[in-house]
């Protein structure tokens, strides 16, 4: 079994990456703001448990006509990692079309973690928001469904291995994807996002994420 930290991120895994919201349908029109966007975003849920307004990782902020409940909303009055599609309607103002959870890791010390599986995954993107808060990472996983027909469950976490001081003075925090393919049939490959919090205490200066993926170790290094 894996640890406490793993079982987390399972969880917050099986939520597709994009799924329909309560809204069936959203208006086309032929307007300025009529055509769809997709955006990655942080998404302001109200005391029901709506999504209200979100802000995108290119720091629009936008107020929901049309606010949103999803099965994975389980908390009020916090802020998600979503992705949404979305029409502006006017300057301020967007109509959601559809939303899905954005699966968040957070760093966690290596010394907590009973297993560390490396599994291989594929590494298409990465990037670093405009802000500084995330990273966000394009996986390809490969998937499959058993004799039974059950899709299996993948497994993501993120240990942090140190924390290293460099002759500039500066710190670089390592981190290193965990990722268990457990029974999973490798016959095809799905894209799926997921985005790692940076931490704003004791803020290291610069990232380097490591990731096993199939054609070999990739590196990747964030100056913050």
């Amino acid at each position: 079994m894996m640890n406490r930290h793993l079982t987390i991120v399972i969880t917050l895994f099986l939520s597709v990456i994009l799924t329909s919201c309560e809204t069936d349908s959203y208006e086309k029109g032929e307007g300025r703001y009529s055509l769809l966007q997709a955006d990655f975003a942080c998404l302001t849920i109200n005391s029901e448990k709506q999504a209200v307004s979100f802000l995108t990782d290119e720091g629009e902020n936008y107020t929901i006509t049309n606010p949103q409940k999803t099965s994975w909303i389980e908390t009020a009055d916090t802020i998600y990692r979503a992705f949404l599609y979305y029409n502006k309607v006017e300057n301020g103002k967007a109509r959601v079309s559809s939303i899905g959870s954005l699966p968040t890791l957070i760093p966690t010390n290596v010394k907590e973690f009973k297993r560390q599986p490396q599994d291989p995954v594929g590494m298409e993107s990465s990037w670093l928001t405009r802000d500084g808060k995330y990273i966000n990472l394009g996986l390809l996983l490969k998937n499959g469904r058993d004799d039974s027909g059950k899709e299996g469950t993948h497994a993501l976490a993120l240990a942090l291995d140190e924390i290293r001081q460099n002759a500039n003075q500066t710190k670089t925090a390592y981190y290193r994807l965990l990722h268990d393919q457990g029974e999973v049939p490798e016959y095809y490959t799905n894209r799926r996002y997921v985005c790692i919090l940076l931490p704003t205490e004791q803020r290291p200066d610069s990232v380097c994420l490591t990731v096993k993926t199939y054609d070999g170790i990739v590196v990747k290094k964030f100056k913050l």
